[in-house]
């Protein structure tokens, strides 16, 4: 099974999937699985120090000699020192998020590393391809964690017709239907996030993977619209204490306070009632714990079987 894209060319990998990259959880032996599956695992080093970067980074390479990348979150109050930490190691391939890659792609370049920024608009992702990216994450509002306003239908083929680089479709992709959707709109690839919370491999409380399965349609509210930095996570008693004092017109201080600490109690912590669960809204359609090297057969084999079933449907004149 195989879907030979440019972006598979550009990252030395057999099919066209990232992993997201999520803070916390994706460490390296979730990248490492599912690099050695076929698509590009990705540390999250958002929030975290050198040190513990530099150790799932190693553990990773003890488990494959895979391509894998790190994400940074460019607001980190220690980006130099991971950067540094980055080119010191090697890392093949970067991925941002949270703030301008635009300063440090040069260096990155000038070290052969890949950089792959995430964006939520055309305006931002002409001007990152212009500096330099090799490829785009064109990113829609139905992905878990901080969410932009446009919707991935809407934005990755924007962001397609406005960039020559590979453009990556993320936000609300969780097997074979939304990779060929994905395809249908002009991506390279596809990042898959939410689903991969529920790989065997991954970092998180037992407690907060149940919670994803039983998930449904609806269960996933937006948080923070009024701080301008917005976050998607399944509904529960936090979510509800959140969105009360946003319409009581607390302040963006007063806020922060309330949010801060709160995603680390879910994940790590298995706090369902109090703690921040980040998810996508596809969650309702993740019903399985399996292996990353499982995800990626499924969601491969399931996007052959939708290709064979498309190529059926007759075109007229």
């Amino acid at each position: 099974m195989y879907f030979k894209t440019a972006l598979c060319d550009l990252l030395d990998i057999k099919y066209p999937l990232l992993q997201g990259a999520m803070a916390h959880i994706a460490g390296g032996r979730l990248a490492a699985a599912v690099s050695a599956a076929g698509g590009l695992g990705v540390i999250g080093a958002s929030g975290a120090d050198r040190k513990w970067v530099k150790e799932e980074v190693e553990l990773l390479r003890s488990l494959t000699d895979r391509p894998f990348a790190v994400n940074l979150m460019m607001a980190s109050s220690n980006i130099q020192d991971l950067i540094e930490l980055i080119i010191e190691e090697s890392v093949p391939v970067v991925t941002t998020g949270g703030g301008n890659p635009g300063p440090y792609i040069d260096r990155l370049k000038e070290a052969g590393i890949k950089v792959i920024p995430v964006v939520a608009s055309v305006a931002l992702a002409r001007r990152l391809s212009r500096l330099g990216a090799d490829a785009i994450i064109a990113e829609g509002t139905e992905s878990g964690g901080h969410v932009g306003e446009m919707t991935t239908m809407c934005l990755v083929p924007m962001v397609v017709d406005a960039v020559e680089v590979p453009v990556i479709a993320a936000g609300g992709i969780a097997d074979g239907r939304g990779f060929m959707a994905a395809m249908a709109l002009g991506a390279q690839g596809v990042q898959v996030g939410t689903r991969f919370i529920c790989a065997e491999e991954c970092n998180v409380h037992r407690a907060y993977k149940e919670r994803v399965l039983k998930a449904r349609d609806r269960d996933t509210v937006v948080c923070g619209l009024s701080t301008s930095h917005p976050v998607r996570a399944i509904h529960n008693k936090f979510t509800r204490e959140y969105l009360k004092c946003e319409k009581s017109a607390y302040s963006q201080e007063e806020l922060e306070i309330l949010g801060k600490g709160r995603y680390p109690a879910a994940a790590l912590n298995g706090d369902m009632d109090n703690g921040s669960i980040l998810a996508g809204q596809v969650c309702g359609l993740i019903k399985h714990i399996q292996s990353a090297e499982e995800i990626i057969g499924d969601l491969i084999g399931n996007a052959c079987q939708v290709k064979d079933r498309l190529g059926e449907i007759p075109c007229h004149d």
